[in-house]
C-alpha cells in the first residue's frame, strides 16, 4: 500500500506535466503544505526531499512517509481546493511545480493514461487517511445526536477523522476538563490546525475544513443542479464533461439516500456488489475532475425563475444565478408517527444503516421497521453485526415491496425474524438513548415489546420540493415534481413545445430528475439514467428554442 502512495513518476512522465504546474523553490526546513490551512495544489516534486507527517490538532505530529523527486505531494481533496490534513516540510532544498486545482483536472483530462495513475494515487491517499484517523478530532459523549450527526456528516462526505467518546476515554475528558468546555460546547472538534469548535453546525465545521467556499453570486452558471444524489452527480458528470459550467448544490452530504445504502447488488456492471458510499465517492470525484463545482453542506430554500438568469436562494449563503436548473433534491426520510420518536433520533433511531451504525449495535438485537429495498439491504448488511434482527412490517410479507434476491437472501439468515402485520406504537428508553420498542399488538408469542437500543426505520421518504413553490413549478398531489406530458396542457402552453422533452417541468428550463420527479421509478440505475438523459434534453431545449432566449450558447 505505501508504494502505491508514494508513486513516483518517470522523467517522461514529468516532462509531459510541466506545461500544468508553476515552478517554485522551498528552503530546507520550509513548510510545502501546512495541515488544517488552504492548499497551493498537487506538488511534483524535482529535486530534494520531504517528509509527511499527520498532525491531530493537539500538536501532536507523526511523521508517515518521505517524498523525494519524482513523487506528488497531496491527495484527491486538492481536485476542489480542500484544506491540507497532514504537513509536509522540506527536510532539504526543493525544486518542484506547484499544479492548481483547475491545471490539476487539465492534466487528468487531457493526458488519460497518465492522469489515471495519479488520480488513482490520490484517492487511495484518501482512503488511508480515512483509514488512520488523519483530520479533525471529535470529542463528545457517545450517546449525543449531535456527536452521532457529525460523525455522519464526515463519513458520507469521505473526510478523514476521530472519535473520542468522553465517557470511556480519560484523555477526552482531561481535555475537556483543559478547554472549559460546559456540556453545552459539546460534542468539541478540534481540527488540524488547532482551531477548537464548540458544538458546531455541519455548516461551520465544513467551512472550518475548507470544503465549503463563498458562492459567487455574480457569477452565472449554465446548470444550476440541486442534490448532489444519484441523479445530481449523473447530470453534473455529463454536463461539465460536455463543457458547461455546473454548479451542485447539497445540504447535507454526497450519494443522497443511496450514499447510505450498505450494499448495492443489482446496480449494473457490479456483479458482487457495491455500498452506496463507494459508488456516489466515485461520481464524486468523477465530476470533481470534469470541473463541477459541488458545494456541501448549502441548503437551497428558494428558486426564482421570473427572469433570466433564474435565482436560487441558500441558507445563509445568499444567492447564486444559473440559466437553467435541474431539480435533484430526491426525498427526505419520513418519519412515522411513533411517541417518543423526536427523543431518540441519533440516539437509538436511524434512518439509514451505515459502518457506523453497525458498529454501535455490534453483538446486540436491533429492530428494523420497513419491507422495500432499501429496508432489504440493511436487514441483510446488519445481520452480518447484530447478534439478531427484528423485521416489523404492516404486511404480510415482501412479497409486493422487494426485490426477489433480497427476499431469498434474507429467508437464508438465520439471526433475522420478520414479525408481519406488526407496528410501533411507542418507544421508551432514559439519558442515554433507546431502552424499549412498544408494539400496537402483541408478537405470535405473545411479546408486547421488543428490549432493544438501536431501531432503524425505512417506512418510505416525501419529495423533498417545497423549496420550489416561489418559482410556480408545478407539482402532483403528493408533492413530486411533474414533468413533460404529466405537466397539464395549459402549464405545457406556457413553457413552450419544449415541454415535449420528457424530464422538462412546467417552468422553461428547469427539469426534474431522480426521486423528485412524478412517476419515476425509486432506482439507483433509473436516478443515473435520468441525470445524463437531462444533459442532452438541456442541448436539446436550446437547439429548438434558440440559445438566445435563455441567453445559453449551445455546446458540446
Amino acid at each position: 500500500m505505501l508504494n502505491k502512495l508514494l508513486y513516483a513518476l518517470t522523467a517522461d512522465d514529468m516532462e509531459r506535466v510541466r506545461r500544468f504546474g508553476t515552478p517554485r523553490h522551498w528552503m530546507a526546513g520550509e513548510m510545502l503544505i501546512e495541515a488544517g490551512h488552504p492548499v497551493p495544489g498537487l506538488i511534483l516534486m524535482l529535486s530534494g526531499a520531504a517528509s509527511v507527517a499527520r498532525r491531530d490538532g493537539l500538536g501532536r505530529s507523526e511523521v508517515v512517509a518521505e517524498h523525494c523527486v519524482g513523487h506528488f505531494v497531496g491527495d484527491v481533496g486538492q481536485l476542489s481546493g480542500q484544506h491540507a490534513i497532514v504537513d509536509v516540510a522540506a527536510l532539504e532544498p526543493i525544486d518542484g511545480l506547484v499544479i492548481p486545482p483547475d491545471q490539476l483536472r487539465a492534466l487528468i483530462n487531457s493526458e488519460a493514461e497518465l492522469g489515471g495513475r495519479i488520480l488513482r494515487t490520490l484517492i487511495l491517499r484518501r482512503i488511508a487517511a480515512i483509514e488512520a484517523g488523519a483530520g479533525p478530532m471529535l470529542i463528545g459523549d457517545s450517546h449525543d445526536a449531535r456527536l452521532h450527526d457529525l460523525c455522519v456528516f464526515l463519513t458520507r462526505n469521505a473526510h478523514p477523522h476521530s472519535v473520542r467518546d468522553a465517557a470511556a476515554d480519560c484523555e477526552a475528558r482531561l481535555l475537556i476538563e483543559q478547554l472549559g468546555a460546559a456540556p453545552d460546547d459539546l460534542p468539541l472538534a478540534i481540527c488540524p490546525d488547532g482551531t477548537i469548535l464548540r458544538s458546531p453546525s455541519d455548516t461551520q465545521l465544513a467551512m472550518a475544513l475548507g470544503y465549503l467556499s463563498d458562492l459567487d453570486a455574480s457569477q452565472v452558471y449554465d446548470v444550476a443542479i440541486v442534490g448532489a444524489g444519484p441523479a445530481g452527480l449523473a447530470a453534473a458528470v455529463y454536463a461539465a464533461s460536455e463543457g458547461l459550467s455546473v454548479l451542485v448544490l447539497d445540504c447535507q452530504a454526497f450519494g443522497g439516500q443511496a450514499g447510505a445504502s450498505a450494499k448495492i447488488e443489482n446496480y449494473l456492471g457490479f456483479p458482487t456488489g457495491i455500498s452506496g458510499q463507494e459508488l456516489a465517492g466515485r461520481a464524486f470525484t468523477q465530476a470533481n475532475k470534469f470541473g463541477a463545482h459541488i458545494a456541501i453542506p448549502v441548503e437551497v430554500t428558494a428558486l426564482h425563475c421570473g427572469k433570466q438568469p433564474y435565482s436560487l436562494d441558500t441558507r445563509g449563503g445568499g444567492s447564486v444565478l444559473s440559466r437553467t436548473v435541474v431539480i435533484a433534491s430526491g426525498a427526505i426520510y419520513r418519519r412515522p408517527a411513533i411517541a417518543g420518536l423526536d427523543a431518540f433520533e441519533g440516539r437509538g433511531v436511524y434512518y439509514w444503516a451505515s459502518p457506523l451504525e453497525a458498529c454501535m449495535c455490534k453483538d446486540a438485537e436491533v429492530a428494523l421497521v420497513g419491507g422495500g429495498n432499501s429496508a432489504g439491504q440493511a436487514i441483510v448488511f446488519l445481520a452480518g453485526h447484530a447478534t439478531h434482527a427484528h423485521v416489523l412490517i404492516r404486511r404480510d410479507s415482501f412479497e409486493a415491496t422487494m426485490s426477489r434476491y433480497l427476499i431469498d437472501r434474507i429467508a437464508g439468515l438465520p439471526n433475522v425474524t420478520v414479525h408481519p402485520h406488526t407496528e410501533v406504537e411507542r418507544l421508551e428508553g432514559d439519558a442515554t438513548g433507546l431502552a424499549s420498542v412498544v408494539l400496537k399488538a402483541p408478537l405470535e408469542g405473545g411479546a408486547t415489546r421488543l428490549d432493544v437500543q438501536h431501531l432503524f426505520l425505512f417506512t418510505g421518504a416525501d419529495p423533498n420540493t417545497d423549496w420550489l413553490r416561489t418559482c410556480g413549478v408545478e407539482l402532483d398531489a403528493h408533492g413530486f415534481v411533474l414533468t413533460g406530458a404529466a405537466v397539464p396542457a395549459g402549464e405545457r402552453r406556457r413553457a413552450g413545445d419544449a415541454t415535449a422533452v420528457n424530464l422538462m417541468t412546467s417552468v422553461e428550463g428547469v427539469f426534474a430528475v431522480g426521486d423528485a420527479r412524478a412517476g419515476s421509478m425509486k432506482r439507483v440505475a433509473t436516478a443515473v439514467g435520468e441525470g445524463a438523459a437531462v444533459v442532452a434534453q438541456i442541448h436539446a431545449l436550446l437547439a429548438n428554442i434558440g440559445a438566445d432566449s435563455l441567453g445559453i450558447g449551445a455546446r458540446g
